[in-house]
């Protein structure tokens, strides 16, 4: 799946309260189809081994009381879920957006691409004129540069012709 398949089929799950972990958030978007992935940022940023934090919807399996504790008091508060399929996405934003979630009313929308992973435009690492689009969007044909040139060289100094001239006003006829 390319990256910009996967960023349209990711949700952005917002104001989760504490008590939320990957199973309850797995079991609250199951029904609206297929997790490929979902991801609960820490507050520092790393998880308990040290290890980044997005994780496969099946981590939470086998995972001990102290862990989902230590799990539960530590996320930012957000989550991102990745569906197999941009429809599901569609459809968990439409049901879940303004739910109930431990008490406390969950946002729910599609997630915005980071823009360490946008291809082009600002914010981007690559220059300009090395993206394909733009090269194939602003390149000027042999014709075109042709022409402006001609228009470049027709375009006279008004002011052209006028050196010999010794008084101001009309010529005398």
């Amino acid at each position: 799946m390319s990256d910009a398949t996967r960023w349209k089929a990711t949700i952005y799950v917002g104001n989760l309260p504490p008590q939320a972990t990957l199973q309850t958030i797995s079991e609250a978007f199951l029904p609206f189809g297929e997790i490929a992935d979902i991801s609960l940022p820490k507050n520092d940023g790393r998880g308990p081994n040290g290890a980044d934090n997005k994780s496969n919807n099946n981590d939470f399996l086998g995972k001990g009381p102290q862990q989902q504790q230590q799990q539960q008091s530590t996320h930012r508060g957000f989550a991102y879920v990745e569906f197999e399929d941009e429809a599901d996405a569609k459809e968990a934003i439409d049901n879940m957006d303004q739910a109930e979630i431990f008490g406390r009313t969950i946002k729910v929308s599609a997630a915005k691409i980071p823009k360490s992973a946008q291809t082009g435009g600002l914010g981007s690492k690559t220059a300009v004129w090395e993206q394909e689009g733009w090269l194939a969007e602003n390149a000027v044909s042999e014709e075109d540069r042709l022409a402006s040139e001609q228009a470049q060289n027709r375009a006279d100094d008004p002011m052209q012709g006028l050196e010999g001239l010794d008084v101001a006003g009309p010529k005398p006829e």
